[in-house]
């Protein structure tokens, strides 16, 4: 059995301060990903806000994907799980970011889908990390925690698609 560190009430499977500080940053750099990425859900996508969120949710997601590696590597083999769902996290926001930069045919719809499943993957991997520690959460299977995020997050999606004008248009 590791030795592990509680973080407000999270274990942290380890007790090295390096590993720590990582956990330390990973976690501010998430909850920015977790605001900036509600906030472009929010917020109208003709608004100039809109892109500036979702800069910042991007930026965020790219240095949460390196802590992620990191804290992976730092932990072999414990964390894959965590590195396969932040790769995927990544390739589904670069790619929602190329679609909305090149703007072209079905550009919204794609990138609405690709953006929503990068959101439901974070939210995935906080839940498979820390449910089973959360209360209340804690009360659920750990099977529930894979399958919570993409229960309520893909029926958003499917509203977005059918309710934005942006998304109704072909190009």
């Amino acid at each position: 059995m590791e030795e592990q560190t509680d973080i407000l009430g999270i274990p942290v499977p380890s007790t090295d301060p390096a590993f720590l500080t990582f956990v330390f940053i990973h976690i501010l750099i998430a909850l920015v990903c977790v605001i900036s990425g509600l906030l472009a859900i929010l917020t109208q996508k003709k608004n100039p806000k809109h892109p500036y969120f979702g800069k910042i949710y991007y930026w965020s997601m790219i240095f949460a994907y390196i802590s992620i590696t990191i804290l992976s590597i730092m932990r072999w083999p414990h964390n894959v799980h965590l590195l396969s769902i932040g790769t995927l996290a990544i390739i589904f926001t670069c790619m929602g970011r190329w679609l909305a930069q090149r703007k072209r045919s079905s550009w919204a719809r794609l990138h609405t889908i690709c953006m929503g499943a990068s959101y439901i993957l974070l939210l995935t991997g906080f839940y498979v990390d820390n449910g089973k520690n959360l209360p209340f959460w804690q009360l659920f299977p750990q099977w529930f925690f894979w399958a919570f995020p993409s229960a309520i997050g893909i029926p958003i999606i499917l509203y977005a698609l059918k309710k934005n004008p942006l998304n109704q248009k072909s190009s």
